[in-house]
């Protein structure tokens, strides 16, 4: 059986594949790897399933979705005191290279905006440029799994940063030569990545640091913590309000057209589409990401009643498959028993999904687990059972007809199958 997931997120795509507005940024027009057309989603659980829809495996340069990263990776390499020494973490309100530094400490308001992230690139560990790149490189691909590396000759050093970077040593924000950390601070946004990586990245901080998997612990959670809150706040620069209130998790944006999500102990999300808005944020990505936070409910306000694994157990119980399910059931949730579905050895049982325990399903869950029950029919003949004695999950409309039977208890399941 073919898991659900990525027709789902297949069916998203064209839903916004028509959307032709915003433009493709200067850098990217004459980039051949650069199709205007482009469109991709790719969500990482942290259990290190992935799941991938479109454009997913294109290449592009990360840009300024490396700066959560980056911020990360100075505050395990100096420390959270010293971060905060050089960098605040307010919202500036301003584009992402505005020059926004605090008028009291001269401090960048936050690591999310350019010379927030040209000060973090110096925290990074390394006596010069190049080793620091290298200790970025090593953590970019660990966080990827998979070797990465940046195109330098695609990226000269813009004047703005430059300015940026000797502005902030005139207030002792960085103690070295500008040119040399502006340099550096370009090649980490050069990096070549695919939608598919960075989903898997940010699933990494889903996660708490761990990626998913390998088990590596690349981050400590209180970092973690940091960077997902400042994130929240600053991710997605001057439209950071819009975003929490109609997204509401962690993100951030690139210029060249991707997107990161975090959904904290659940996914990672990752979204590409190279035509920007004003605030050089994707407009088909925030328009996915608007979507999925909808349908998928995955809005931080919007806390499930019950804060406990859905997937209860699972139990042969005779010539059957029992599959147990409890509490609100959301997307992360019947992901996980759609996966343990797919992955079963004993192919020849029949299934019961038991749904006794469960509160309610949301719209999302509610239709992957449809197509999870008619695929178990249609494709592997499996004879199914649902135990669904307060009509939590429903009938579809569209194939009542053809639908298992529901009955209201494991001993009448158990009955019908003929234990």
């Amino acid at each position: 059986m073919k898991s659900p997931v990525p027709d789902y997120l297949e069916h998203v795509l064209k839903r916004y594949a028509p959307d032709h507005s915003g433009e493709v940024k200067d850098a990217y027009r004459n980039v051949p790897e650069c199709d205007p057309d482009q469109l991709a989603i790719a969500i990482t659980t942290v259990e290190g399933a992935t799941y991938c829809a479109g454009d997913a495996d294109n290449h592009f340069p990360i840009e300024s979705m490396s700066k959560p990263f980056i911020y990360g990776l100075a505050l395990e390499d100096s420390g959270e005191d010293a971060v905060h020494r050089k960098i605040g973490v307010e919202p500036s309100g301003d584009a992402f290279n505005e020059i926004s530094l605090e008028s009291s400490t001269g401090r960048p308001f936050n690591a999310m905006i350019n010379a927030g992230a040209i000060a973090a690139h110096a925290l990074v560990s390394g006596a010069d440029c190049d080793e620091r790149t290298a200790r970025i490189r090593r953590h970019f691909s660990q966080l990827a799994g998979r070797e990465l590396s940046f195109d330098e000759s695609e990226h000269n050093v813009p004047h703005r940063n430059l300015a940026i970077g000797h502005m902030l040593r005139t207030v002792d924000v960085l103690e070295e030569e500008p040119a040399e950390v502006v340099r550096g601070y370009t090649r980490q946004c050069a990096f070549s990545v695919t939608t598919r990586d960075l989903s898997l990245m940010a699933a990494t901080f889903a996660n708490g640091g761990l990626q998913p998997i390998s088990g590596d612990k690349l981050l400590s959670r209180a970092t973690v913590r940091q960077v997902l809150s400042v994130m929240l706040t600053c991710g997605m620069y001057d439209a950071a309000g819009d975003w929490m209130s109609a997204v509401g998790i962690p993100a951030k944006s690139g210029i060249a057209g991707g997107i990161i999500g975090v959904l904290p102990g659940q996914l990672g999300i990752a979204v590409y589409s190279p035509r920007v808005d004003s605030r050089g944020n994707s407009v088909r990505g925030v328009e996915l990401f608007e979507h999925l936070s909808r349908d998928m409910e995955l809005h931080l306000m919007e806390t499930p009643p019950i804060g406990r694994s859905v997937f209860r157990a699972s139990e042969v119980r005779g010539t059957a498959l029992c599959y147990q399910l409890q509490g609100a059931v959301r997307f992360a949730g019947i992901e996980a028993v759609v996966r343990e579905v797919e992955q079963r050895e004993q192919k020849d049982l029949a299934i019961i999904f038991d749904f006794v325990r469960v509160t309610g399903f949301s719209d999302v869950a509610r239709r992957l687990t449809f197509e999870l029950v008619r695929r178990l029919v249609t494709e592997d003949h499996a004879s199914i059972v649902l135990v669904d004695p307060d009509g939590v999950l429903g009938t579809p409309e569209d194939d009542a007809e053809r639908w298992p039977t529901v009955v209201d208890s494991l001993e009448s399941a158990d009955a019908l199958i003929g234990q």
